[in-house]
C-alpha cells in the first residue's frame, strides 16, 4: 500500500484580490495547496489552524503590513516567508531580509520565477532543518564550550542547559559558522548560505543577524569569544566544535 506525499503548503497573504486569486489558482495548478488571506490578521487567524509549509507575504497592506507580520512569523513560527513587494527600494528588501524573510520578488514578476523561487526556498528550509544530513549524523547536533545547537530540533542550548530563542535565520547563520569553524567567512560566502540569492547587496543584513546572535550566546559582546571580526575580511567561529549524539 503506498501512501501519498501530501502537497506543499502555501499561505498567500495579500490584499488585492485581483492578484491574489488568479495566484493562487496559477500555483495550485503546479501542485501546491494554498490557503488565501487578505490581511495580516486574518493570516494570524489561520495560522492559529494550520502550519503552512511557506508564506508568500504581501509588505504593503492596510493595518498591520507585511514586515511587521513577517518579524512575528520568524520569531513565533519559524516558517520560511517569501516577501512580495512593489517597492523598488533596496532599503525595503533589505529590512525584510534582516527581520528573516528568505527571499523577495518584486511586482510585477512571472509567476514561473516565483514557482522557482518557492521551491529554492523550500530546498535551503530542508538542508537547514537537517533533512538532507547523511544518515550517520542525522541524530547528532553541534557542541562548542558547552553550548548545543540540535539542527534537527532547531533547537539552541546554554551551558546551563537553557533553551537560547533563535530565529530562522539566525539559525541559519549559526548553521554556516559550525559547518565552518575557525575559517574566515565574507558576507558575501555567509549570505549565499543563508540567502542564496543577490548576496552582494544586503552586507548589512549578515551585520545585523550577528549582532543579534551576539547578544545572545557571547559573554562580552565587545570582546566575542565565539564570532570574531577579522578585519578586511569577515568573520570567523573561534571555539571548536564536535558533533554530538541526541538521542
Amino acid at each position: 500500500m503506498t501512501t501519498e506525499t501530501p502537497p506543499v503548503s502555501l499561505l498567500l497573504v495579500d490584499d488585492e484580490a485581483s492578484l491574489r486569486q488568479p495566484l493562487a489558482e496559477y500555483l495550485q495548478g503546479q501542485g501546491f495547496a494554498v490557503t488565501q488571506a487578505e490581511s495580516a490578521a486574518r493570516a494570524r487567524s489561520l495560522l492559529l489552524e494550520q502550519s503552512p509549509d511557506l508564506v508568500l507575504l504581501d509588505i504593503m497592506m492596510p493595518g498591520e503590513d507585511g514586515l511587521s507580520l513577517c518579524r512575528h512569523l520568524v520569531e513565533t513560527h519559524g516558517v520560511p516567508v517569501i516577501l512580495l513587494t512593489a517597492r523598488g527600494e533596496p532599503t525595503d528588501r533589505i529590512v525584510g531580509l534582516e527581520i528573516g524573510a528568505d527571499d523577495y520578488v518584486t511586482k510585477p514578476f512571472e509567476p514561473r520565477e516565483l514557482v522557482a523561487r518557492i521551491r529554492s526556498v523550500l530546498r535551503r528550509a530542508a538542508r537547514g532543518n537537517g533533512r538532507e544530513l547523511a544518515t550517520d549524523a542525522e541524530d547528532s547536533a553541534y557542541a562548542f564550550e558547552g553550548w548545543t545547537l540540535d539542527p534537527l530540533k532547531r533547537r539552541l542550548t546554554d551551558p546551563e542547559g537553557a533553551v537560547v530563542s533563535i530565529s530562522t535565520a539566525e539559525f541559519r547563520m549559526l548553521r554556516a559558522f559550525l559547518d565552518h569553524p575557525k575559517q574566515v567567512l565574507d558576507r558575501d560566502r555567509l549570505l549565499d548560505m543563508v540567502q542564496g540569492r543577490e548576496a552582494n547587496l544586503f552586507d548589512r543584513a549578515v551585520d545585523n543577524q550577528i549582532s543579534r546572535l551576539r547578544r545572545k550566546i557571547e559573554v562580552d559582546r565587545s570582546d566575542p569569544q565565539f564570532i570574531q571580526t577579522v578585519r578586511g575580511g569577515g568573520y570567523r567561529f573561534g571555539a571548536t566544535v564536535e558533533r554530538v549524539r541526541t538521542g
